[in-house]
């Protein structure tokens, strides 16, 4: 198992799919399903997570203590086999980073005029 990280800066840059799965547990636990669903919704079906992606990210993100399994509750009653996921507090300072990061990038593009100014079409 992977150990917990103290400074969620070593992990910076995160890959699109890595961002997505934590921005997808930002503002509410859900389970493997929910997140492929969240993550085409937000996307517009441009990215499609696959099982096998989004399974091993989760390992991952588990090992390194950026989520966590919760506990099943009236959520899973339809299905006991599904396994809930929340962002933790290093999670979530991690994907804040990266939105800061991504941020930083779009500013600079803004600057070269790659991309129109804040609330210009």
């Amino acid at each position: 198992m992977t150990r917990t990280l103290d400074d969620p800066k070593a992990l910076v840059p995160l890959s699109e799919a890595v961002f997505q799965i934590l921005l997808s547990l930002a503002d509410e636990d859900r389970h493997g399903y929910g997140i492929i669903q969240e993550v085409g919704e937000r996307t517009d079906g441009r990215l499609r997570l696959g099982p096998g992606t989004l399974y091993g990210a989760i390992k991952r993100l588990r090992g390194q203590g950026l989520i966590e399994e919760v506990e099943a509750d009236w959520r899973a009653a339809d299905d006991e086999r599904r396994r809930y996921y929340h962002l933790t507090a290093l999670g979530r300072e991690l994907a804040t980073l990266e939105a800061r990061r991504l941020e930083r990038l779009l500013m600079g593009a803004r600057q070269k005029k790659l991309l129109p100014q804040r609330g210009m079409a």
